[in-house]
């Protein structure tokens, strides 16, 4: 009796072992894409997010040396619920360790609180809330690309330093859109303008004629464009057909995409003023890699700052994995070790990840060129101006991130 016990608790005890052993040298991760697929961010990120996320595994290096890297994709459809039960099934059946892109900062705020739950990683490209690295900051994430503080003390600053020192907002009715507005109001007031109106839109909507007439009675100078995607293409589209800017009013596209740009078309869009962190054209290493992108579009398209975002965000993911050696499932380990390494990869350059979770890198204030300016489909895009990476973002000692208490 006493020898069939100890050899059962040997066995056991050796399967548990093989087991533990297993688990230490573990090199399996999976990687859950999660954006608008079909929807009015579909362009920006959507398929090439995915697209970016499959180039970062490629690139890494990771799988030379015995790593096995999945990735899938999945639609929130911009919607919470929908981007929430598709992150629990992801950790909970699917066994994802990371989750990457999320445009949307309705959906984005909601899977951060999944992704600390579940203690995944999360790096967002996609979402500009900046409630990510205060307010709602969590030790699992990191917010890579940009945010509305950014879009607010660029775009916004300038625009008032420029003379547009009265503001009506047109701004998309959720998380986002609330975001923008009250930090780029912040910068308005700081910078002795005013704001005389606004007016909430709808998500995703194809008419905005009623906005704009609001926007136009109320002439204030500045009419600011607190959305994205779909619906700020439309904006400034009738904006145009309702002859706003050539009655003396100037549009702040608050965030303007390259995708935007390309569904405006130069000849309405020229002029515009914006600010991106990202550029295909930047640089020798910028264009390297999106033309390598633009071979794998159907559509030909270069990297969008949100897809350039999900590459870089992974890459360096993958470099805190190959300095942990092994065990990715430990989000709030892998993320402390991403924030300790110091950031380099080919779209973003040399930055930091702070220790509530904000990536920092330079702004870049672009101009639309005219139609007469563009050399080729996608040049867009003429550099204004710069704003330095410690300038860029909410500096570190005024971030409300409960992080920084401890």
């Amino acid at each position: 009796m006493t020898k069939s016990i100890s050899t059962l608790m040997l066995g056991t005890a050796l399967v548990f072992g093989a087991a533990t052993s297993s688990f230490a040298q573990d090199k399996t991760v999976k990687i859950g894409a999660l954006s608008d697929q079909s929807g009015l961010y579909a362009d920006l990120g959507g398929p090439g997010s995915t697209l970016a996320a499959q180039m970062a595994a490629e690139d890494s290096g990771l799988m030379a040396k015995g790593w096995k890297i999945d990735i899938i994709s999945g639609d929130h459809q911009n919607k919470p619920d929908i981007g929430s039960n598709i992150a629990r099934q992801w950790f909970d059946v699917d066994k994802v360790d990371t989750i990457v892109d999320v445009p949307n900062s309705g959906v984005a705020l909601a899977v951060n609180n999944i992704v600390k739950e579940k203690n995944g990683v999360y790096i967002n490209s996609g979402a500009a809330t900046s409630d990510l690295t205060n307010a709602q900051c969590s030790p699992n994430t990191v917010h890579w690309t940009y945010d509305t503080y950014m879009l607010a003390h660029s775009t916004g600053q300038a625009m008032v330093k420029a003379g547009g020192d009265t503001w009506f907002f047109m701004t998309a009715d959720y998380a986002f859109g609330a975001a923008l507005e009250r930090d780029t109001t912040e910068v308005i007031k700081a910078n002795g303008g005013k704001v005389v109106g606004g007016v909430k839109t709808p998500l995703n909507s194809a008419d905005f004629s009623s906005f704009l007439l609001q926007a136009q009675s109320s002439k204030a100078k500045v009419i600011g464009l607190a959305n994205a995607g779909g619906d700020t293409t439309n904006s400034i589209k009738q904006a145009a057909e309702f002859g706003i800017t050539k009655g003396g009013q100037k549009l702040a596209a608050l965030l303007l995409f390259i995708t935007d740009v390309k569904a405006i078309g130069l000849e309405t869009a020229q002029g515009l003023s914006f600010t991106e962190t990202f550029y295909w054209d930047l640089n020798d290493e910028t264009r390297a890699f999106s033309k390598k992108f633009a071979a794998r579009m159907k559509n030909g398209a270069p990297p969008s700052m949100v897809q350039a975002g999900v590459y870089a965000g992974l890459i360096h993911y993958f470099k805190a994995l190959d300095a942990l050696g092994s065990n990715p499932h430990d989000g709030a380990k892998v993320v402390a070790k991403m924030k300790e390494l110091p950031t380099d990869d080919p779209l973003f350059g040399k930055g930091k990840i702070e220790a509530n979770g904000r990536k920092i890198h330079p702004g870049y204030l672009f101009e639309v060129k005219k139609p007469s300016e563009s050399k080729g489909p996608w040049d867009f895009y003429k550099l204004a101006g710069t704003v330095p990476a410690n300038e860029a973002f909410t500096p570190i000692d005024k971030s409300s991130c409960a992080l920084l208490k401890k």
